[in-house]
């Protein structure tokens, strides 16, 4: 059984991690930037070699996370090579600086990415993120779901605010009082029509004319009693001779 000693490197920043797409003959996946120790390499120089070599950044390592180990059955071994493999693969933290992603040629790696966490499970990943994922504490967020715009109410939904209950007054209108049915209204007094045959009161012709005529004949009366007093006063007094 062949053993096979590795090194990776787990960069997170801004809710993106850093993966590297491996591909073999027909087998591929993303899996961590890293890979296998040079006889006699430093666990962490191999580190940095590979994220230079398969990212085109360079990367400072930080803690150890873990070591990884386990016992692998490869595909499309040669003849009369065992496909069983062993496996140790050792797992850091680590930084990087600013700089543009650069594909690695001619390696086993063809494609740098910064992926978001959210989008992890939608690629096809080898079991080596996950590891190292969990190693770290780093748990993947779910994508999130469409919304409608901001300050725009859903389609079909009530705005409780605007639209009043049924039978209830809309806020800041006072209710007004209606008068019920077969009551004058406030304000206006109640008038009755005129009954039949009576004049309205503010037509008196006739009591106007009686008074005139009053006057006139207590004129007239005046007048006479004058006269008569005037011939009795002639009658009595004596002629001269």
């Amino acid at each position: 059984m062949d053993l096979r000693v590795a090194a990776y490197a787990v960069v997170e920043r801004r809710g993106k991690i850093l993966l590297t797409h491996w591909r073999r003959g027909h087998l591929h996946g993303w899996t961590l930037p890293g890979g296998g120790l040079d006889a006699g390499e430093d666990p962490r120089d191999a580190v940095v070699r590979e994220v230079l070599e398969e990212t085109g950044l360079e990367a400072k390592v930080g803690k150890l996370l873990g070591i990884d180990s386990r016992v692998m059955v490869r595909e499309d071994v040669p003849e009369g090579v065992e496909p069983e493999l062993h496996t140790i693969r050792i797992v850091y933290r680590a930084t990087v600086k600013d700089g543009p992603l650069r594909n690695e040629i001619g390696g086993s790696s063809d494609e740098a990415r910064w992926v978001p966490l959210r989008e992890i499970k939608t690629l096809r990943t080898l079991s080596l993120v996950q590891t190292g994922l969990r190693m770290a504490g780093i748990t993947l967020r779910k994508s999130p779901v469409k919304s409608s715009k901001a300050g725009q109410p859903k389609q079909g939904a009530k705005n409780p605010a605007k639209q009043p209950k049924q039978g209830q007054p809309r806020q800041n209108q006072p209710k007004q009082n209606q008068p019920k049915q077969g009551q004058p209204k406030q304000n206006q007094p109640k008038q009755g029509p005129a009954k039949q045959g009576q004049p309205k009161q503010e037509q008196k012709p006739a009591q106007r004319s009686g008074q005139r005529h009053g006057r006139a004949r207590r004129r007239a009366d005046n007048t006479g009693g004058a006269q008569n007093a005037a011939a009795q006063t002639s009658a009595h007094t004596p002629t001269a001779e």
